[in-house]
């Protein structure tokens, strides 16, 4: 279910110009609401079927996702999970994500 979901916001994001605020608002709360309604299957979308895309996408959420969370185990999966795409972390500077996310725990 979260593949899919994702899916339709992902390809809702990549058509919306990222200067309309508003429009890129009500986007990533869609994406809080579908990745913090079940965070062990968050986890495991994570682990096992999100493109690299789709993580630089979910990067853009990943404090909110931890502060209603306070998930470890998510802050733990998507560090373990950018090791798999070390060029698009480095292309959107993901890794410099981990420690303001971390910071909700």
């Amino acid at each position: 279910m979260i593949k899919e979901e994702f899916a339709k916001i992902e390809a809702e994001l990549e058509l919306t110009d990222m200067n309309n605020s508003d429009a890129i608002d009500v986007l990533w709360a869609k994406e809080i609401e579908l990745f913090t309604k079940d965070i062990k299957a968050t986890i495991e979308f994570v682990k096992n079927d999100c493109t690299a895309s789709q993580f630089s996408w979910m990067s853009e959420v990943w404090d909110e996702i931890v502060e209603k969370t306070k998930s470890k185990e998510f802050v733990d999966c998507i560090k373990e999970t950018a090791k798999k795409s070390p060029e698009e972390c480095e292309k959107f500077n993901i890794a410099g994500s981990f420690e303001s996310a971390e910071g909700y725990l």
